[in-house]
């Protein structure tokens, strides 16, 4: 081996030993959730809980239901696509619904009868909404979503 050769091996080695030593030092200090599923792990797990109580809370508070603050949160913070974000939005209703209702159904608060009415063509819609959600442009759900969103607001508001 002559000269020339040597310094580009010994260069390689020192290269590589440097990026060993990089990624053990940043290995050693990430936390064991890092290490066993990646970076960005707790995050994620931190934003999900707190998106779930604030929606939580304000449905339980003001009757609104929680895809209301659920699904752009999804958006914004956990950037999933708004298919993605509707559908999880909707598969954590059944528990929540069911947390709040105990209490409601407590007081005696619930008209079951309307509830009943209201259920059948809630149901319906939902299924047919479900179904066709992938035929329709994400831009167009993320606005009409909006537009409903303002046009409950202003009617709220005034």
């Amino acid at each position: 081996m002559d000269a020339d050769e040597h310094a580009v091996a010994t260069t390689t080695r020192r290269k590589i030993g440097r990026a060993f030593f990089s990624i053990q030092r940043g290995y050693l200090r990430c936390s064991r959730t890092e290490r066993r599923y990646g970076t960005g792990v707790e995050s994620w797990f931190t934003k999900s809980a707190v998106i779930g109580a604030a929606a939580g809370f304000l449905a339980g508070l003001l009757g609104i239901g929680g895809g209301v603050l659920k699904v752009p949160s999804f958006v914004l913070f956990l950037k999933m696509d708004h298919y993605r974000a509707a559908a999880t939005s909707v598969s954590t209703i059944v528990l929540s619904v069911g947390a709040a209702l105990i209490l409601f159904n407590g007081d005696g608060n619930v008209d079951w009868l309307s509830a009943g009415i209201v259920f059948i063509g809630a149901a319906t819609g939902a299924w047919f909404g479900a179904k066709h959600m992938d035929r329709v442009p994400e831009h167009l759900l993320a606005g009409t979503f909006a537009v409903v969103m303002a046009i409950a607001a202003i009617r709220m508001w005034f």
